[in-house]
């Protein structure tokens, strides 16, 4: 069984699949024809550790990635990287486009790395991993990592047919102009992403290798928009996976069952016979690919720590209910936390920043969906409340979570924005 890893940048589920009028026909086509979940959540709402989460399949917490690479965050142990894991296994282990894990993409086990790779002409990468495929005359399987830049900011300027008249902002952001504008180049960069993906899909089919590959697509957390990427409401730590395997899996459509990027890595050793690391902390999804269970956990649980400035706060979420806990009192959004764009510049111009924001918080997810009514301190929650803190502070000490001894330091020379800062961009650091 090959293995081709599909993954995408600041995605989280706005794609034709899960119902918005973003045109991805061939993500919509691999759903059709495999297991979409749509109750899946990512370990962390921030690059590195939420790729590094389910290349591990340990907590950004466990594993050390409690930042970004490119800003001085790494693994603790490179070698549990899921490329490692399956080269010591026999697969032959491939990069084409970016990862985001290491500073060197060497340190996570991959045999090649294609040459000529740029780290944002998508369209152009999907060509050489297309070529690779076409090629591949190996007596091993393949384990390919086909790494998207899209949909990340900057986005591209919108298609001609892309008209920001005609399109509607995410549920979080008012109906103006600029943010109209804004979603309309987001589908554009979506767009680019989803043609890459079938430049793929299409190599696959015409090398015969379609049948014998086991085909996954996800993204590493919310889209890049205030209230989203970067925080623990399901705008941010939702994302999309997809999983296809016609030879494996007895069901396909949809998955209402709550699952973590943390149960991929299980997921794969169960698929190929391989025995599972100890390190391992997430379920395999394997009895709801075949239809054997209706689910395999009770909750998810997801952090952040630094993303471009120190934002400590942790949440657990079950089918119904969301806990959300900032471990530090910032009293504000802490704007370097936002990629720059016309909506973030939109809600700054109007207050934003004034906002303040509880320390708890608690949805009722069947009622409020869109996370906006905080039920924390309600005496009717009361017990909802504590139990869900007993949870996370179960999980916490289970996975050694650093954030119970107190504020986590940032490695010897990384770049931390102050918590003042106003954009990422600025170099004006801790």
């Amino acid at each position: 069984m090959n293995i081709v890893y599909l993954h995408s940048h600041d995605t989280g589920r706005y794609i034709q699949p899960y119902g918005y009028p973003v045109p991805t026909p061939h993500l919509m086509k691999l759903a059709e024809e495999g297991v979409l979940f749509r109750q899946a959540y990512c370990a962390a709402p921030t690059c590195s550790p939420s790729r590094a989460a389910l290349l591990t399949g340990m907590s950004p917490h466990s594993c050390g990635m409690l930042g970004l690479t490119h800003r001085g965050f790494s693994l603790t142990n490179p070698e549990r990287h899921l490329a490692s894991y399956l080269r010591e296994n026999g697969f032959k282990t491939v990069l084409c486009g970016i990862q985001h894990e290491a500073a060197q993409p060497a340190e996570l086990g991959y045999t090649d790395i294609l040459p000529g790779t740029s780290t944002t002409d998508d369209r152009r990468n999907a060509g050489l991993a297309a070529a690779y495929i076409k090629d591949y005359r190996a007596d091993q399987p393949f384990f390919l990592s086909f790494g998207m830049f899209n949909t990340h900011r900057d986005f591209p300027d919108a298609d001609p047919d892309i008209r920001a008249d005609y399109v509607m902002p995410p549920a979080m952001l008012y109906d103006h102009p600029d943010n109209r504008e804004d979603t309309a180049r987001y589908m554009t960069s979506a767009r680019i992403m989803d043609d890459s993906v079938g430049i793929v899909l299409e190599a696959l089919e015409q090398a015969g290798l379609a049948s014998d590959t086991l085909i996954l697509y996800t993204t590493d957390h919310g889209i890049a928009f205030p209230h989203m990427k970067s925080q623990l409401y399901d705008n941010g730590i939702g994302v999309s996976l997809i999983m296809k395997h016609p030879q494996t899996f007895q069901r396909q459509g949809a998955v209402d069952a709550l699952v973590s990027h943390l149960d991929v890595f299980p997921t794969l050793c169960e698929l190929l016979e391989l025995d599972q690391p100890d390190w391992l902390q997430g379920v395999s999804l394997l009895p709801l690919l075949t239809g054997e269970a209706g689910q395999v956990r009770e909750e998810v649980c997801a952090e952040v720590t630094y993303h471009a400035a120190y934002e400590p706060m942790r949440c657990i979420r079950t089918p119904r209910y969301k806990y959300i806990r900032l471990y530090e009192d910032h009293g504000r959004h802490v704007a370097a936390n936002i990629d720059d764009g016309l909506s973030k510049s939109f809600m700054m111009e109007h207050g934003f920043l004034d906002e303040t924001r509880e320390q708890e918080m608690l949805f009722d997810l069947y009622l409020d969906p869109v996370e906006r009514v905080n039920l924390a301190g309600r005496p009717s929650y009361a017990a909802i409340q504590q139990e869900l803190q007993t949870r996370l502070t179960d999980w916490m000490k289970q996975t050694g979570d650093p954030l119970l001894d107190g504020p986590v330091e940032k490695p010897a020379g990384a770049r931390i924005n102050k918590l003042d800062t106003l954009s990422p961009r600025e170099q004006d650091y801790e």
